[in-house]
């Protein structure tokens, strides 16, 4: 058990005893740490979306990245990053966790048409984009410049690239900090929630359905679409479970998937017999844009805290959410807790009050775990299932092969 996990559940333990203690400079003082901690949350997250997302697509060496392999690992971790926020929307609408509202919730009016929503999304000024916290019409922009940096000579690209970069690494220094000041700010947000309980004012189902739904997307994800796809492609999901079982343990307790990485390779190799060529390219790969866990969470948060606040959303804007949170996830690259900070950055951007992230921030410290276990376990499922798209092309005619190759370039 880490350090830091230990630190975590001493901060929750002493929240709760902070809260039912009589002590009200306590409480206030923990009410003071949370607004702190809630400004360095909307300071980072717009800048995090927007540097997270170029620096990834900025550093592709083309479109398919590749060609055969990037197109083939692009394409599944597409595919599976839209059908995990896609089951959290359906879990979501099932369950409801938010069907209400929370009594003391600060209705949000939202008045604007379908086209406004639509013209939100590209700012007429960048800088006022980041002023005003627009995080969708910034995550549009990143892409725009990001894809546009792929055409150019090859030293203007790396220039460009090296400069988001590094620039994205000062951020992530920011997310380091904060990511080490958590069990101060668990204690505080844990304080608060257990005062709100006591005085009757949290709606204590809300969170418990809010969080079935986040596990549950999980889950689904891991038990059931995953293996599906392994058995379509004739690989047994048990024999490919039990070789990188070392490293989803690792993943878990880490919750880290870089962390968990060289691990990862070394159990798809040694134990699965995995080639080293495939492995090498689609792990890294994987661990930069595949990020299932993330979608469904952003998703399922976005939408519960949003709705908590007053936000009535569409069918058509959830559909809306599916992508969105999905593009999110997968331009959330190397950042500690990104789940976390994206969400709370697209919230930050609708003007949704963000003491909620609070009360959800000691929940998802070990929602983490799970999470970080499944990206991996999501990771391992793709490379074996690119790894057998590319046994079976070795094995076409020269013909079908030629018509596979272009139909990727």
């Amino acid at each position: 058990m880490s350090k830091n996990f230990i630190y975590i559940l001493f901060g929750l333990i002493l929240g709760i005893i902070t809260a039912i203690t009589p002590f009200t400079l306590l409480h206030n003082l923990a009410e003071e740490s949370s607004e702190i901690f809630i400004r360095f949350l909307r300071l980072i997250c717009t800048p995090i979306i927007f540097l997270s997302i170029i620096s990834t697509i900025s550093g592709m060496k083309n479109i398919q990245e590749m060609k055969f392999l990037g197109f083939k690992t692009f394409r599944y971790t597409l595919f599976t990053t839209v059908v995990a926020a896609f089951i959290g929307l359906l879990l979501f609408v099932l369950i409801q966790p938010s069907a209400s509202g929370s009594a003391n919730a600060e209705i949000i009016q939202n008045n604007l048409s379908y086209f406004d929503a639509v013209k939100q999304i590209i700012p007429d000024n960048v800088f006022k984009a980041f002023s005003e916290n627009n995080v969708i019409g910034v995550a549009f922009f990143a892409f725009v410049l990001g894809i546009s940096t792929i055409g150019l000579p090859k030293n203007h690209q790396q220039t460009l690239h090296s400069f988001f970069s590094a620039f994205f690494n000062a951020f992530l220094r920011i997310t380091g900090f904060i990511v080490k000041i958590i069990p101060i700010a668990i204690w505080s947000f844990t304080t608060l929630f257990v005062l709100e309980i006591l005085k009757g004012n949290f709606n204590v189902k809300a969170i418990g359905s809010y969080v079935i739904c986040v596990i549950a997307a999980n889950l689904i994800q891991g038990i059931i679409v995953l293996p599906i796809m392994l058995k379509r492609k004739k690989i047994s999901p048990i024999a490919l479970f039990k070789s990188m079982s070392e490293a989803l343990a690792i993943a878990f307790f880490s919750k880290s998937s870089n962390a968990a990485l060289p691990v990862t390779i070394r159990c798809a190799e040694e134990k699965f017999k995995i080639p080293r060529k495939i492995s090498n390219f689609t792990f890294p790969l994987c661990s930069v844009i595949n990020m299932n866990a993330c979608a469904s969470f952003i998703l399922i948060t976005v939408l519960f805290v949003g709705s908590e606040s007053g936000i009535t959303f569409s069918l058509y804007s959830k559909l809306g959410w599916v992508l969105l949170a999905s593009i999110a996830a997968i331009g959330n690259a190397g950042v500690p807790m990104g789940c976390y900070f994206l969400a709370t950055a697209f919230l930050s951007g609708m003007g949704v009050p963000l003491h909620l992230m609070g009360i959800i921030l000691p929940i998802y410290t070990f929602l983490d775990m799970l999470e970080t276990a499944i990206n991996v376990w999501s990771d391992s499922c793709i490379t074996a299932i690119v790894a057998k798209d590319l046994e079976e092309k070795k094995t076409m005619p020269v013909n079908a092969r030629d018509s596979l190759e272009e139909s990727t370039a």
